[in-house]
């Protein structure tokens, strides 16, 4: 039974479609999507597998088609047909690129934006950080008469910030971050907690402010899609939400040194009950010179601001008395 051309071309396009659509949904290529971010980045990369699967089949099947269609028959030595060109096909086989580009472009800037990459308050001014880190002020333009002029505000978006629903709001835990050869330190500035790992509560607002004590490092979490390079003397902000409690690796994307490959630890998502028992658990556990460090000594007697450090000084509570009599006569 012959086919009609029209529907055989009818049915190619819609297996066609459907291989590319589970391919695409199916591919497997991802590790678990543990964060809100993730499945944002999950469904850019889905749509972009589709798209890549179609157009293979469909450039190799045309490629398979051809060789066995137009082969060279037995005994036929003859010339093939002249053709010079096809100005349809060269539009359709332009227009189709451009279309796909175009339109992969304006949802890959739209994810951006939904993950916090166009939130202003991740911006910072630039001219007073290099400033602050130089402890000198950045000269000014001045006009004919010798007054300095006013200057724009250099903001420069570094990192990722809130998401637009979110936007302007603090973040639920925030966490300061240390890379260095070959290590991560995190700090939790609320309670003065210092940690290897990094602890975070599923389904809350994290904020890291990422930096660098030596040369560059980046910031990686494959399961959280999320990376960012930590910079020495700037400090990077990385927002998101995790989503499902479990430990995750903590990777250096950036060649820093011979032992990067080692620069390794992990990222341990918890219920908010098992986050809150061990942050008061590391609370529990600080030295007493740690806590006493996170007050303000503006409000401590000098007895009191040098209590911590007696010991490291080699005072004894002898010698305070022997001080005191000393002072007294």
């Amino acid at each position: 039974m012959n086919i009609p051309s029209t529907i055989a071309t009818m049915l190619a396009g819609i297996a066609l479609t459907l291989i590319s659509l589970w391919v695409g949904q199916h591919h497997g290529l991802m590790p678990v999507a543990a964060s809100e971010e993730a499945l944002l980045v999950d469904g850019l990369f889905n749509t972009m597998m589709t798209i890549s699967v179609g157009l293979f089949i469909l450039v190799q099947g045309a490629l398979v088609f051809a060789i066995f269609k137009f082969r060279q028959r037995p005994g036929d030595n003859t010339d093939g047909p002249p053709i010079e060109g096809n100005i349809s096909l060269e539009i359709l086989w332009t227009g189709i690129p451009v279309v796909i580009v175009l339109g992969l472009s304006a949802y890959s800037f739209e994810v951006y934006n939904l993950m916090g990459g166009l939130d202003p308050m991740a911006s910072h001014d630039m001219g007073a950080k290099v400033a602050e880190m130089r402890g000198a002020a950045i000269a000014a333009p001045i006009d004919s008469e010798g007054n300095p002029q006013p200057q724009e505000n250099k903001q420069i978006a570094l990192g990722v910030g809130a998401s637009p629903e979110t936007e302007g709001q603090a973040a639920d835990v925030t966490v300061n971050v240390m890379g260095l050869q070959f290590a991560w330190i995190f700090s939790y500035p609320e309670t003065g907690v210092y940690s290897g790992e990094l602890h975070v509560p599923a389904g809350k607002d994290v904020q890291l402010n990422i930096t660098a004590q030596d040369v560059l490092h980046a910031f990686w979490i494959p399961e959280f899609r999320l990376k960012q390079d930590a910079i020495p003397g700037r400090e990077v902000q990385l927002r998101f939400k995790p989503k499902v409690p479990g430990e995750y690796s903590v990777v250096c994307a950036e060649l820093c040194g011979s032992y990067h490959g080692a620069m390794k630890t992990l990222a341990i998502v918890h219920t908010q009950e098992d986050f809150d028992a061990w942050m008061q658990s590391q609370v529990a556990n600080l030295p007493d010179d740690t806590r006493t460090l996170a007050m303000n000594p503006a409000d401590l007697s000098n007895e009191e601001f040098l209590t911590p450090y007696a010991a490291e000084m080699g005072i004894t509570s002898e010698t305070i008395e022997q001080l005191h009599s000393s002072h007294h006569h």
